[in-house]
């Protein structure tokens, strides 16, 4: 078990706020972690965030390989002490949101890329972009398994009546699961929020085909930018339309132009991205 505190402190160092740093703890709850991505022998993990390699170090035990990336240069040092007898991982300093994940898990010797999960306590704040950023990936992992606030745990695997613009980006990807919650105690320094652990097993195809997509993120963000109102004035103001198109729309893909964004399965919102392409 990593001594948290007695690292950051034998190297000089305390969290940084603005950058979300809350370190996970709990050797239980890191445990519980690695059990939900069920790492199989000779698979690979991306990692994000790994702070001071208290979750890197159980999933090299697990992987044949773990890249684990770190936007922190000051955690560096320490990160790779922690890791120091583990000879299956990479260090990566860098911003995962100007990496791609392609190259990252490329093989130095033959330059090619097996299957590969992400396995993270990612800072909050960027939630939804890494979300994107790994979903659009020219070769998107197997499966996420990622730790973030539970509110946010709870929205990405929401259903038709309480959806969100994240639930449906997720979904449209794969099937999300709250694995398991985990209370603001077991991390260091503790968040005022409690977290969850979300598990994504990836579709092999989006259920939204490739060709739709920039329709779909385009209707989706119009109606969900003013959720509140119809449909039809939704789209109307998202997509500048006038209200009489946005309704010939919803009519031509069977929907009720009454309904709310946050009412529609992703079939429904498929069948709208058909009828504007």
């Amino acid at each position: 078990m990593i001594q948290t505190r007695n690292l950051l402190s034998g190297y000089g160092l305390r969290p940084n706020k603005s950058l979300g740093q809350n370190f996970l703890v709990d050797e239980s709850a890191l445990q519980r972690v690695v059990e939900a991505a069920d790492i199989q022998p000779g698979e690979e993990v991306l990692e994000i965030g790994a702070g001071l390699g208290g979750l890197t170090r159980l999933l090299a035990v697990k992987a044949r390989r773990v890249v684990a990336v770190e936007l922190d240069g000051r955690l560096i040092p320490p990160l790779k002490e922690v890791l120091a007898t583990f000879s299956n991982v990479q260090v990566v300093e860098g911003d995962i949101l100007g990496l791609d994940p392609l190259d990252l898990m490329k093989e130095t010797d033959t330059g090619q890329v097996s299957t590969y999960l992400v396995v993270a306590n990612i800072p909050y704040y960027i939630t939804s972009a890494l979300m994107r950023h790994l979903l659009e990936a020219d070769q998107p992992p197997q499966r996420l398994v990622l730790t973030v606030q539970r509110e946010v745990a709870e929205r990405m695997c929401a259903k038709p009546g309480e959806m969100s613009l994240l639930s449906l980006s997720v979904q449209v990807y794969g099937k999300p699961e709250v694995i398991m919650r985990i209370n603001a105690s077991a991390f260091y320094p503790p968040p005022k929020v409690d977290s969850a652990v979300v598990r994504v097993d990836l579709y092999h195809n989006p259920v939204i085909p490739g060709f739709l997509l920039n329709n779909f993120f385009r209707l989706a963000k119009a109606g969900f930018h003013q959720k509140r109102k119809t449909l039809r004035n939704a789209l109307a103001g998202g997509m500048h339309w006038s209200p009489q198109q946005a309704e010939a729309v919803l009519s031509a893909a069977g929907i009720d132009w009454n309904r709310r964004a946050q009412t529609l399965y992703l079939e429904e919102w498929r069948r709208l991205a058909e009828v504007v392409h």
